[in-house]
């Protein structure tokens, strides 16, 4: 639904053209009906935050137009196969795997990829030092909107939402590949206490060693 209402904007527009490969203001000014000083605008904006690169040059009729693609994030974004995907891989885990061992693949997908993030992990530094990183790193990089309680000597991280509530909903397995991303970044045990009724909401608890 969001990616329908953002298609239908100006920028939305713009990027569906982009998704079939870089083009100048003017090429995209002629397919859209608008003016290039209009297009050049809305780019101007885009390339702001983020969305749109510059990629080269067209020769023009008296200058050189700049080109102009997508950046990979956008692109990710835009794709309508990600979601859907990730919903079938975690249904045929769930259907050809016994409950312990789809738990166990859950959290080391989650393990796995908070090897990305090597950098965060910082063991040395205080449990609500990393706790605080870890949270962070949800909101920036996975895209949560969460917060950190503390709780009976431990801490809670939790969210007002879900990130990927689409999954969740009928697969709660997968708020495991969270446990497990957060616990690899803390060191320390991390158990999901997700609420998963209505509206999902992340919740996990840290516990001290």
């Amino acid at each position: 639904m969001l990616r329908k209402q953002f298609l239908e904007t100006s920028r939305g527009r713009i990027a569906a053209l982009l998704q079939r490969g870089g083009l100048t203001a003017e090429e995209m000014a002629s397919q859209l009906d608008l003016t290039p000083t209009a297009i050049r605008a809305q780019l101007a904006g885009m390339e702001r935050d983020g969305l749109v690169r510059r990629v080269g040059q067209k020769r023009g009729v008296t200058r050189p137009s700049q080109v102009f693609e997508l950046t990979a994030e956008v692109e990710q974004l835009l794709s309508g196969l990600y979601v859907p995907m990730l919903s079938h891989l975690v249904r045929v885990f769930s259907t050809d795997l016994r409950s312990d061992q789809l738990k166990k693949v859950m959290r080391q997908a989650g393990k796995s990829l908070a090897r990305d993030f090597q950098g965060a992990r910082r063991p040395t530094t205080s449990l609500e030092a990393r706790v605080t990183a870890a949270n962070e790193l949800m909101i920036t990089q996975l895209g949560a909107v969460t917060h950190v309680v503390r709780k009976n000597g431990g801490f809670l991280i939790r969210g007002v939402a879900c990130p990927i509530s689409a999954i969740t909903d009928k697969h709660p397995s997968a708020c495991l590949v969270v446990e497990g991303f957060l616990q690899e970044i803390l060191g320390t045990p991390v158990r999901e206490c997700c609420d998963r009724s209505g509206r999902p909401q992340c919740c996990f608890e840290v516990k001290p060693r």
